[in-house]
């Protein structure tokens, strides 16, 4: 899959992420950075994920078509939930099953794009989303190749030793997890595993964001299961002109605030979007930091169904408030990591996360929730670049001590 070779014909890709901003975001970012080489891009997704998008940068728009295919209706699914950020986490089988329909129509757009009487360039490749289990199915018919494009190899490769049955050390806690994502199907008849399994079979190629420099081992470990190409594309950082996704970014008051700090006197506390903390976790978090005494920046996603003034300790926002700032909502998360007065960095480990603070080179303090984010943070303590907070060994729960040793650690 060769996107970058002056002599080389310019190809038309088709890019499809999964319902999730925290891939829709870094995908665009991929679409944008092949159209400014010269490539065609059809980027995919539904109605109200292409409106919520940023804009296309100048450079790139006119080779970027923002596809938009519908999302066909399920029972239960409330109207407009299009994404994992407008529906809580224990309806996401609505969405897995939303998404699965969108087979269909996404057919029907690959049938239109290879017409011979289209005008256009036929597909050259799809690159589709861990979890698109049936898309390479799709391409097949339409006799186009598919790159199925992964997080990262340590999680990829502690997914097949576990599928596999193979000992492989972890937290009780995060083993329980894991085989629920292997086992629980739900109302979408498929569990998150089996889905990213059959997307790895079915494939032509699997591309990675990551590199063997990185991540040797794993990545030897994939590509001998597998038995197929595996193309290593970096980390894929964001791009330097970031800043121009939102208008006035830098007049946000979480930057504002910055402005006012010392250099690398502040922890920045942001932990996703998609699966909030338990409220009793979030006091104890909230606790922590103040334990610590440390200056923060708190990017807070309010757990479902707490008022607003239970989320926080009773007193917490007047007693730090000379120290602390809490922000609730959207932040502009790469300028503030890239702030002078950041100084450490407590994130849950999503792939996005941890590539933006490596990028800005703050300590890594980290406290991984669910998913991919365990296997994410143990290979940035084997990176030497981060320390976890200490947990449960049962249920993963962390208390007030424990975060204020780990911030503490991490030497600001």
């Amino acid at each position: 899959m060769d996107v970058g070779c002056e002599s080389s014909s310019k190809l038309h890709l088709v890019i499809f992420p999964w319902l999730a901003f925290g891939h829709l975001l870094p995908y665009l970012e991929l679409a944008e950075r092949v159209a400014s080489r010269g490539h065609r891009v059809s980027f995919v997704s539904t109605p109200r994920n292409i409106a919520r998008l940023p804009p296309v940068s100048p450079a790139a728009a006119p080779r970027v078509d923002l596809v938009a295919l519908p999302l066909p209706h399920v029972d239960g699914l409330q109207g407009g939930a299009e994404s994992t950020n407008d529906v809580p986490s224990d309806k996401f089988e609505l969405l897995w099953k939303a998404f699965d329909a969108m087979g269909a129509p996404f057919a029907e757009f690959l049938g239109a794009a290879c017409a011979e009487d289209a005008g256009n360039k036929r597909p050259d490749w799809i690159i589709a989303d861990t979890f698109h289990h049936w898309a390479p199915l799709v391409a097949l018919q339409h006799k186009i190749p598919c790159a199925v494009l992964l997080p990262s190899a340590s999680v990829v490769a502690s997914s097949i030793s576990q599928s596999q049955g193979q000992r492989v050390r972890l937290p009780c806690y995060e083993q329980k997890q894991n085989e629920r994502i292997f086992t629980v199907n739900g109302a979408s008849g498929m569990s998150v595993g089996e889905r990213c399994t059959l997307a790895m079979e079915r494939c032509t190629i699997m591309a990675m964001r990551s590199c063997p420099e990185w991540e040797p081992e794993p990545f030897r470990q994939v590509v001998t299961f597998m038995k197929k190409p595996l193309v290593p594309l970096g980390l894929l950082p964001p791009s330097p002109d970031g800043g121009r996704r939102r208008a006035a970014e830098t007049d946000d008051s979480t930057v504002r605030w910055l402005d006012a700090q010392l250099p690398d006197s502040v922890v920045y506390v942001a932990l996703g979007s998609e699966v909030p903390l338990r409220v009793e976790l979030v006091h104890e978090l909230a606790l922590g930091l103040e334990l610590a005494g440390t200056r923060f920046l708190w990017a807070l996603r309010k757990p479902r169904g707490v008022d607003d003034s239970d989320v926080l300790p009773l007193g917490f926002l007047e007693r730090t408030h000379g120290h602390g700032h809490v922000a609730m909502g959207w932040v502009p998360q790469t300028i503030i990591l890239a702030h002078a007065a950041v100084g450490a960095f407590l994130t849950h480990c999503g792939r996005n996360s941890l590539v933006e603070g490596l990028l800005f080179g703050n300590p890594l303090i980290m406290l991984p929730i669910v998913g991919d984010q365990g296997p994410n943070a143990r290979s940035m303590e084997g990176n030497m670049v981060g320390l976890q907070v200490r947990r449960d060994e049962n249920d993963g729960s962390f208390d007030r001590h424990g975060l204020a040793a780990a911030v503490r650690g991490s030497e600001l």
